[in-house]
This record gives structure tokens, C-alpha cells and sequence, in this order.
């Protein structure tokens, strides 16, 4: 039988709410630096949010940037220090709220670095309000008779956005089932490899936060996997700098 490894990376147990996705996508994301060689020359950029939590528990460089300014902070890093791999990890809160500009002017530009952004539809860190990708209908303390699209808008897909720009590799994963989580590993390894070759790269990633949505684990994962997914389809949709149907 072969025995379970747990990445060196990963140098204290993660302080997430049970069932949350972003352990999930840290262990995933710890395996490819190690299997790429990368780990020893990886900077990783933080914003505000429950993907702080990572910050003491995953073994890489860290740079704390104000709310919302994660791919700002990145982009100065890796222009001084090209040799790095150089990522953002974000809640889709703070990168597509506050953060959104930020984000798609890295994306605008092609900078070489590579973003993780995490959809779970909700604020999760600060009690729960609505966040840009909060579905139709999706109660949350700021929208406690459910998102009206016609007051707010529709949910935004980032994916959407950056499609028709000049960038390296975009993609969306998730974490609802072994399959998808073998498949997000596959749009990381891709992602950082095309930073590494010259060109921004951007994993969005499906996520469960059940303390917010107030469900259990399993109904998490059929949530994403009957209902989020119909909102914000997962696959590639640049590769190579070329647009592809996911």
C-alpha cells in the first residue's frame, strides 16, 4: 500500500472551519510546488480573509498586502525578482470586490504571476455578507431574503472578464469531488508553469464554506456540484495564450 505523504510545505494542520475547501486547495497547491521544484523559490501574496489563515501554516515566503491589493503586491515582487514563483491566494471577496481592480489590471498587463482565487460565494471570514459571486436567491447576512440580481446585479464571473484578454492560461476548478480535485491539481501545475514560462495565469476554484451556508459537508458538495456549477461552469478556457472552449 502505498503511504500518504503529506507535503513538506504544509508545516502546521490548517486552521480552516471543518469542511471548508481551502485545505483542499492548500494540500493541492503544496503538492505542485513540491513536485515542480518550485517550493524553495515561491512568494506568495495575501490580502484579507480566511485565506490569511494560511499564512502560519504553509511554508512559503509571505507577503501580507493591504485588503484587496494581493496582485499589486505580487506583481512588485516578481518584477524584482523574476527567478520566484510568485502567486496570489484570495477569497473571491476580497479579490473581486475591493481587490477587482487590482486583479484584472495584472491580468490587462500579462504580468507573470500566477492568482488563486477562491469561490465560495460569501464573505466567510467577516460573518457572512454577500460577496460579487453570491448566487441569485443566496440568503447571507447582508441579503437575508436572498440576492435580488435586479438590485445587485448578477453574480460576477471573473472568468468572463479576463477570457477576452492577451493572457497565458485561465481556468476554473473545484474541489466538490476527487475527480475535480485531481482535475484543479492539473490547472495549477499549468498555471504556475506558464508563469514560470512568461504569462499571467488565474485558477478560479469552487469552494464549499458550510459554516456560512449553514450546511452540512455533504450538502456543500452537492451544492456546488447541482447548483454553482450551472452559475460558473469549471474547465480551461486559455491555454497556451490561446482562448479554448471549456
Amino acid at each position: 500500500m502505498t503511504e500518504k505523504r503529506i507535503p513538506e510545505l504544509l508545516v502546521e494542520p490548517n486552521k480552516f472551519c471543518p469542511g471548508c475547501g481551502h485545505g483542499i486547495i492548500n494540500r493541492v497547491l503544496a503538492e505542485v510546488l513540491e513536485e515542480m521544484e518550485l517550493a524553495d523559490r515561491a512568494v506568495g501574496s495575501l490580502a484579507v480573509g480566511c485565506a490569511c489563515l494560511m499564512m502560519d501554516t504553509f511554508g512559503t515566503d509571505w507577503i501580507q498586502a493591504p485588503h484587496g491589493r494581493a496582485a499589486a503586491v505580487a506583481v512588485g515582487v516578481k518584477r524584482v525578482r523574476p527567478e520566484c514563483c510568485v502567486f496570489t491566494y484570495q477569497g473571491d471577496g476580497d479579490s473581486m470586490s475591493i481587490g477587482f481592480s487590482e486583479t484584472m489590471y495584472a491580468a490587462i498587463r500579462n504580468e507573470n504571476i500566477t492568482a488563486i482565487l477562491v469561490n465560495n460565494g460569501i464573505f466567510g471570514m467577516t460573518g457572512g455578507q454577500m460577496a460579487p459571486t453570491s448566487l441569485p436567491g443566496q440568503r447571507t447576512t447582508t441579503s437575508p431574503k436572498g440576492r435580488d440580481p435586479e438590485l445587485t446585479g448578477r453574480p460576477l464571473n471573473m472568468i468572463n472578464q479576463m477570457k477576452q484578454l492577451s493572457i497565458g492560461y485561465l481556468a476554473r476548478g473545484s474541489v466538490a469531488s476527487a475527480k475535480d480535485i485531481n482535475k484543479l491539481k492539473k490547472y495549477i501545475r499549468s498555471a504556475i508553469e506558464t508563469q514560470m514560462n512568461g504569462g499571467y495565469s488565474m485558477v478560479e476554484v469552487l469552494s464549499p464554506c458550510p459554516t456560512n451556508w449553514k450546511m452540512n459537508m455533504e450538502s456543500s458538495l452537492a451544492h456546488i456540484e447541482n447548483t454553482v456549477k450551472s452559475i460558473f461552469p469549471v474547465g480551461e478556457f486559455v491555454k497556451n495564450g490561446e482562448r479554448i472552449d471549456a
